[in-house]
């Protein structure tokens, strides 16, 4: 991360990937990291889950997994991925310019011909303001 300049905002994701899809999935993570740093963002992180069975605490009520948040079924991977920003404003900056730039590079495509490796309807999202960081 680029520590001279502080993150604000942070954009957030949580999703499931198919294991057989996880290598598309990837080449198109990677084209997205390419957009949205070339336009500004300050750092950008696709996460593939690896440790996911809650370890509840004695005394402490039971807490949901990202497996159970996602409905992950035997076959998924759980997807935590998240991108950094000045501001909201600062993002709402890159992401006018990286939405442009995609919806140029793909408008001779067919949207019936670009499938995405995962069920999008099933993604959670939302945009933070940084109260705590370094």
């Amino acid at each position: 991360m680029n520590k001279k300049t502080k993150v604000g905002y942070v954009d957030g994701f949580v999703f499931t990937v198919s294991k057989k899809n996880v290598g598309t999935y990837k080449k198109m993570a990677k084209e997205g990291k390419e957009a949205w740093m070339k336009f500004g963002a300050l750092d950008y992180y696709e996460c593939m889950g690896q440790d996911l069975k809650i370890k509840t605490m004695e005394g402490m009520p039971k807490q949901r997994s990202f497996i159970e948040v996602t409905n992950a079924k035997n076959g998924d991977t759980v997807w935590f991925s998240y991108i950094t920003f000045k501001s909201k404003a600062h993002r709402d900056q890159v992401n006018k310019k990286v939405m442009a730039y995609f919806n140029k590079k793909y408008a001779n495509v067919d949207p019936k011909d670009m499938s995405m490796p995962f069920d999008v309807s099933n993604m959670a999202y939302g945009g933070f303001k940084v109260e705590i960081g370094s």
